[in-house]
Protein backbone atom coordinates (compact mmCIF):
# COMPACT_ATOMS: atom_id res chain seq x y z
CA UNK A 1 0.00 0.00 0.00
CA UNK A 2 1.32 3.41 -0.90
CA UNK A 3 -0.18 5.92 1.29
CA UNK A 4 0.54 10.01 1.46
CA UNK A 5 0.50 12.12 3.91
CA UNK A 6 0.41 15.74 4.07
CA UNK A 7 1.46 17.20 7.18
CA UNK A 8 2.26 20.20 9.17
CA UNK A 9 4.15 19.79 12.45
CA UNK A 10 3.82 17.93 15.95
CA UNK A 11 -0.04 16.61 15.61
CA UNK A 12 1.35 15.10 11.79
CA UNK A 13 4.19 13.89 13.09
CA UNK A 14 3.10 11.88 16.17
CA UNK A 15 0.09 10.38 13.46
CA UNK A 16 2.50 9.44 11.63
CA UNK A 17 4.23 7.33 14.12
CA UNK A 18 0.86 5.79 14.41
CA UNK A 19 0.25 5.06 10.80
CA UNK A 20 3.69 3.47 11.17
CA UNK A 21 2.59 0.85 13.61
CA UNK A 22 -0.87 0.69 11.78
CA UNK A 23 1.13 -0.23 8.77
CA UNK A 24 4.35 -0.91 8.79
CA UNK A 25 4.47 -3.19 5.26
CA UNK A 26 3.01 0.53 3.58
CA UNK A 27 5.41 2.92 1.44
CA UNK A 28 4.23 6.14 3.46
CA UNK A 29 5.61 9.30 1.43
CA UNK A 30 5.11 12.45 3.77
CA UNK A 31 5.00 16.23 1.84
CA UNK A 32 6.07 18.42 4.76
CA UNK A 33 4.72 21.74 5.08
CA UNK A 34 7.28 24.61 4.71
CA UNK A 35 5.64 27.31 5.01
CA UNK A 36 7.07 27.26 8.82
CA UNK A 37 10.42 28.14 7.37
CA UNK A 38 12.31 30.90 8.73
CA UNK A 39 15.91 32.67 8.54
CA UNK A 40 17.41 32.98 11.62
CA UNK A 41 21.18 33.79 12.58
CA UNK A 42 22.25 33.37 9.25
CA UNK A 43 20.60 30.03 8.83
CA UNK A 44 17.59 28.15 7.12
CA UNK A 45 14.89 26.80 9.98
CA UNK A 46 12.46 24.53 9.14
CA UNK A 47 10.58 23.78 12.28
CA UNK A 48 7.82 21.37 10.51
CA UNK A 49 10.15 18.91 8.38
CA UNK A 50 12.17 18.65 11.43
CA UNK A 51 9.70 17.81 14.06
CA UNK A 52 8.76 14.87 11.19
CA UNK A 53 12.33 14.05 11.45
CA UNK A 54 13.01 14.16 15.01
CA UNK A 55 10.17 12.48 15.68
CA UNK A 56 9.87 9.65 14.04
CA UNK A 57 13.69 9.02 14.08
CA UNK A 58 13.66 8.71 18.01
CA UNK A 59 15.30 12.53 18.73
CA UNK A 60 12.55 14.56 19.80
CA UNK A 61 12.16 16.56 22.98
CA UNK A 62 8.59 14.31 23.64
CA UNK A 63 7.60 16.60 25.82
CA UNK A 64 7.56 19.50 24.16
CA UNK A 65 6.95 17.89 21.01
CA UNK A 66 9.31 19.89 18.87
CA UNK A 67 13.01 20.56 18.91
CA UNK A 68 15.94 18.07 20.21
CA UNK A 69 15.89 15.50 23.28
CA UNK A 70 18.54 16.28 26.12
CA UNK A 71 18.99 19.52 24.75
CA UNK A 72 21.32 22.53 25.84
CA UNK A 73 20.87 26.24 24.84
CA UNK A 74 24.52 27.50 25.29
CA UNK A 75 24.81 29.09 21.87
CA UNK A 76 21.63 30.99 22.05
CA UNK A 77 22.59 31.94 25.21
CA UNK A 78 26.19 33.74 24.12
CA UNK A 79 24.33 35.37 21.03
CA UNK A 80 21.63 36.71 23.52
CA UNK A 81 24.93 38.14 25.59
CA UNK A 82 26.36 39.93 22.68
CA UNK A 83 22.87 41.14 21.90
CA UNK A 84 21.96 39.10 18.96
CA UNK A 85 18.31 38.47 18.67
CA UNK A 86 15.36 37.52 18.61
CA UNK A 87 15.53 35.43 22.34
CA UNK A 88 12.02 34.74 21.54
CA UNK A 89 12.84 31.80 19.32
CA UNK A 90 14.55 29.40 21.02
CA UNK A 91 16.89 27.16 19.18
CA UNK A 92 19.31 24.65 20.88
CA UNK A 93 22.40 23.11 20.32
CA UNK A 94 21.79 20.22 18.72
CA UNK A 95 19.36 21.62 17.06
CA UNK A 96 22.18 24.30 15.48
CA UNK A 97 23.85 21.63 14.19
CA UNK A 98 21.07 20.61 11.65
CA UNK A 99 20.43 24.06 10.46
CA UNK A 100 24.19 24.84 9.90
CA UNK A 101 23.98 21.45 7.47
CA UNK A 102 21.06 22.35 5.88
CA UNK A 103 21.93 26.22 5.20
CA UNK A 104 25.85 25.12 3.77
CA UNK A 105 23.99 22.51 1.42
CA UNK A 106 21.80 24.96 0.38
CA UNK A 107 24.41 27.35 -0.08
CA UNK A 108 26.28 24.53 -2.28
CA UNK A 109 23.50 24.71 -4.34
CA UNK A 110 21.36 21.74 -3.21
CA UNK A 111 18.01 22.04 -3.39
CA UNK A 112 15.82 21.95 0.25
CA UNK A 113 14.25 18.30 -1.29
CA UNK A 114 18.08 17.05 -1.73
CA UNK A 115 18.61 18.36 1.90
CA UNK A 116 15.84 16.88 3.44
CA UNK A 117 16.75 13.84 2.18
CA UNK A 118 20.98 14.12 3.01
CA UNK A 119 19.50 14.75 6.83
CA UNK A 120 17.01 11.80 6.86
CA UNK A 121 19.92 9.84 6.07
CA UNK A 122 20.87 10.08 9.55
CA UNK A 123 17.89 9.93 11.24
CA UNK A 124 15.93 7.15 9.22
CA UNK A 125 12.32 8.20 9.67
CA UNK A 126 10.94 5.35 8.26
CA UNK A 127 9.02 7.19 5.85
CA UNK A 128 10.16 9.65 2.56
CA UNK A 129 9.92 13.48 3.62
CA UNK A 130 9.56 15.60 0.93
CA UNK A 131 9.46 19.57 1.37
CA UNK A 132 6.31 20.65 -0.29
CA UNK A 133 8.25 22.79 -2.57
CA UNK A 134 11.84 23.91 -3.11
CA UNK A 135 11.01 27.34 -3.30
CA UNK A 136 10.72 29.74 -0.72
CA UNK A 137 7.68 30.22 0.66
CA UNK A 138 6.29 31.91 4.03
CA UNK A 139 3.56 32.00 5.56
CA UNK A 140 2.43 35.45 7.15
CA UNK A 141 -0.29 36.34 9.72
CA UNK A 142 -1.67 39.92 9.49
CA UNK A 143 -2.31 41.21 12.67
CA UNK A 144 -2.65 44.82 14.07
CA UNK A 145 0.42 46.13 15.92
CA UNK A 146 0.37 49.38 18.09
CA UNK A 147 -2.42 50.54 16.34
CA UNK A 148 -0.81 49.77 12.79
CA UNK A 149 -1.99 46.72 10.95
CA UNK A 150 0.87 44.86 9.54
CA UNK A 151 2.26 41.35 8.23
CA UNK A 152 4.27 39.13 10.42
CA UNK A 153 6.04 35.74 10.17
CA UNK A 154 3.97 33.06 11.12
CA UNK A 155 6.21 32.17 13.50
CA UNK A 156 6.31 35.91 15.78
CA UNK A 157 2.93 35.43 15.23
CA UNK A 158 2.70 31.98 17.01
CA UNK A 159 5.64 32.03 19.24
CA UNK A 160 6.79 35.60 19.87
CA UNK A 161 3.18 36.85 20.17
CA UNK A 162 1.56 33.83 21.30
CA UNK A 163 -1.05 34.06 18.88
CA UNK A 164 -2.71 36.74 21.50
CA UNK A 165 -4.40 39.81 19.34
CA UNK A 166 -6.74 38.54 16.57
CA UNK A 167 -5.46 37.85 13.01
CA UNK A 168 -7.02 39.35 10.39
CA UNK A 169 -5.75 36.91 7.36
CA UNK A 170 -3.50 34.71 6.94
CA UNK A 171 -1.20 34.57 3.71
CA UNK A 172 1.10 31.87 2.48
CA UNK A 173 3.65 34.28 0.78
CA UNK A 174 5.29 33.52 -2.50
CA UNK A 175 3.15 29.92 -2.71
CA UNK A 176 1.80 31.31 -6.15
CA UNK A 177 5.14 31.52 -7.90
CA UNK A 178 6.04 28.10 -5.83
CA UNK A 179 6.44 24.40 -7.52
CA UNK A 180 6.28 20.99 -5.91
CA UNK A 181 9.05 19.77 -5.15
CA UNK A 182 10.60 16.67 -7.46
CA UNK A 183 8.75 13.95 -6.27
CA UNK A 184 5.82 15.30 -4.63
CA UNK A 185 3.30 14.87 -7.30
CA UNK A 186 4.35 11.51 -8.50
CA UNK A 187 3.61 10.48 -5.50
CA UNK A 188 0.46 12.28 -5.11
CA UNK A 189 -0.63 10.15 -8.38
CA UNK A 190 0.18 7.07 -7.05
CA UNK A 191 -1.12 7.14 -3.76
CA UNK A 192 -3.38 4.23 -2.85
CA UNK A 193 -5.14 6.38 -0.07
CA UNK A 194 -4.36 10.16 1.14
CA UNK A 195 -4.41 11.00 4.53
CA UNK A 196 -4.59 14.74 6.01
CA UNK A 197 -3.63 14.27 9.79
CA UNK A 198 -4.63 16.07 12.13
CA UNK A 199 -2.85 19.38 11.54
CA UNK A 200 -3.50 22.79 11.57
CA UNK A 201 -5.98 22.99 8.59
CA UNK A 202 -4.85 26.47 7.84
CA UNK A 203 -1.17 27.38 8.29
CA UNK A 204 0.19 23.76 7.58
CA UNK A 205 -2.10 21.76 5.43
CA UNK A 206 -3.54 25.02 3.86
CA UNK A 207 -0.57 25.82 2.80
CA UNK A 208 0.68 23.05 1.06
CA UNK A 209 -2.46 23.00 -0.55
CA UNK A 210 -1.55 26.19 -2.03
CA UNK A 211 1.06 25.49 -3.68
CA UNK A 212 -0.23 25.48 -7.51
CA UNK A 213 -0.41 21.64 -8.69
CA UNK A 214 -1.23 19.80 -5.24
CA UNK A 215 -4.70 20.52 -4.17
CA UNK A 216 -5.49 19.78 -7.99
CA UNK A 217 -3.18 16.30 -7.76
CA UNK A 218 -5.01 15.45 -4.54
CA UNK A 219 -8.70 16.16 -5.81
CA UNK A 220 -8.16 14.58 -9.50
CA UNK A 221 -6.09 11.67 -7.55
CA UNK A 222 -9.20 8.89 -7.94
CA UNK A 223 -8.31 7.31 -4.72
CA UNK A 224 -9.87 8.02 -0.53
CA UNK A 225 -8.82 10.76 0.72
CA UNK A 226 -9.20 10.84 4.73
CA UNK A 227 -8.37 13.54 7.02
CA UNK A 228 -8.75 13.51 10.60
CA UNK A 229 -9.89 16.71 12.46
CA UNK A 230 -7.82 18.50 14.62
CA UNK A 231 -11.02 20.16 16.24
CA UNK A 232 -12.33 17.95 19.39
CA UNK A 233 -15.37 19.50 21.45
CA UNK A 234 -15.13 22.93 19.04
CA UNK A 235 -11.32 23.71 20.53
CA UNK A 236 -7.98 22.67 18.79
CA UNK A 237 -6.00 19.29 20.08
CA UNK A 238 -3.17 21.20 20.41
CA UNK A 239 -2.19 24.87 19.71
CA UNK A 240 -4.01 27.70 18.97
CA UNK A 241 -5.69 26.43 15.60
CA UNK A 242 -8.54 28.46 16.23
CA UNK A 243 -7.02 31.72 15.93
CA UNK A 244 -6.13 31.12 11.97
CA UNK A 245 -9.23 29.33 11.69
CA UNK A 246 -11.28 32.64 12.25
CA UNK A 247 -9.19 34.82 10.19
CA UNK A 248 -10.00 32.67 7.15
CA UNK A 249 -13.63 32.79 8.24
CA UNK A 250 -13.94 29.24 9.48
CA UNK A 251 -15.76 28.27 13.05
CA UNK A 252 -13.59 26.05 15.24
CA UNK A 253 -15.44 22.91 14.97
CA UNK A 254 -14.90 19.31 13.78
CA UNK A 255 -17.86 20.26 11.01
CA UNK A 256 -16.69 23.59 9.98
CA UNK A 257 -13.07 22.06 9.24
CA UNK A 258 -14.27 19.18 7.02
CA UNK A 259 -16.47 21.96 5.11
CA UNK A 260 -13.45 24.50 5.00
CA UNK A 261 -11.58 21.29 2.97
CA UNK A 262 -14.57 20.43 1.21
CA UNK A 263 -15.99 17.40 -0.76
CA UNK A 264 -14.48 18.10 -3.60
CA UNK A 265 -11.07 17.33 -1.81
CA UNK A 266 -12.42 14.71 1.57
CA UNK A 267 -13.98 11.62 1.04
CA UNK A 268 -13.87 10.96 4.38
CA UNK A 269 -13.41 12.33 7.71
CA UNK A 270 -12.66 11.60 11.18
CA UNK A 271 -14.38 13.34 13.95
CA UNK A 272 -13.41 12.64 17.88
CA UNK A 273 -16.67 10.66 20.09
CA UNK A 274 -17.40 13.87 21.89
CA UNK A 275 -18.24 15.52 18.25
CA UNK A 276 -20.88 12.71 17.45
CA UNK A 277 -23.31 15.33 16.74
CA UNK A 278 -21.61 16.40 13.53
CA UNK A 279 -21.50 13.02 11.54
CA UNK A 280 -24.66 13.81 9.86
CA UNK A 281 -23.91 17.72 9.46
CA UNK A 282 -20.46 16.15 7.68
CA UNK A 283 -22.27 13.65 5.37
CA UNK A 284 -24.94 15.83 4.15
CA UNK A 285 -21.78 17.70 2.84
CA UNK A 286 -21.14 14.72 0.92
CA UNK A 287 -18.15 13.46 2.73
CA UNK A 288 -17.82 10.30 4.81
CA UNK A 289 -17.97 10.83 8.32
CA UNK A 290 -17.24 8.66 11.34
CA UNK A 291 -17.16 9.40 15.31
CA UNK A 292 -14.10 7.57 16.80
CA UNK A 293 -11.39 8.09 19.77
CA UNK A 294 -8.99 10.88 18.49
CA UNK A 295 -6.97 11.67 21.51
CA UNK A 296 -3.37 10.92 21.54
CA UNK A 297 -2.85 9.77 24.74
CA UNK A 298 -0.17 7.09 23.71
CA UNK A 299 1.06 5.43 20.55
CA UNK A 300 -1.41 2.55 20.92
CA UNK A 301 -4.29 5.13 21.05
CA UNK A 302 -2.41 6.60 18.15
CA UNK A 303 -2.36 3.61 15.78
CA UNK A 304 -5.85 2.81 16.42
CA UNK A 305 -6.63 6.02 15.23
CA UNK A 306 -4.37 5.72 11.72
CA UNK A 307 -6.03 2.26 11.52
CA UNK A 308 -9.89 3.71 12.19
CA UNK A 309 -8.68 6.52 9.14
CA UNK A 310 -7.44 3.54 6.87
CA UNK A 311 -10.47 1.65 7.81
CA UNK A 312 -12.45 4.59 6.34
CA UNK A 313 -10.10 4.86 3.52
CA UNK A 314 -11.37 1.47 2.64
CA UNK A 315 -15.04 1.60 2.99
CA UNK A 316 -14.93 4.49 1.03
CA UNK A 317 -12.66 2.66 -2.01
CA UNK A 318 -15.69 -0.08 -1.55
Amino acid sequence: MRIVVLAGGIGGARFLRGLLAAAPEAEITVVGNTGDDIHLFGLKVCPDLDTVMYTLGGGIHEEQGWGRADETFAVKEELAAYGVGPEWFGLGDRDFATHIVRTQMLAAGYPLSAVTEALCARWKPGVRLIPMSDDRVETHVVVDVEGERKAVHFQEYWVRMRAAVPAHAVAPVGAEAAKPAPGVLEAIAAADVIVFPPSNPVVSIGTILAVPGIREAVAEAGVPVVGLSPIVGDAPVRGMADKVLAAVGVESTAAAVAAHYGSGLLDGWLVDTVDAGAVAEVESAGIRCRAVPLMMTGLAATTQMAREALALAQEVRA
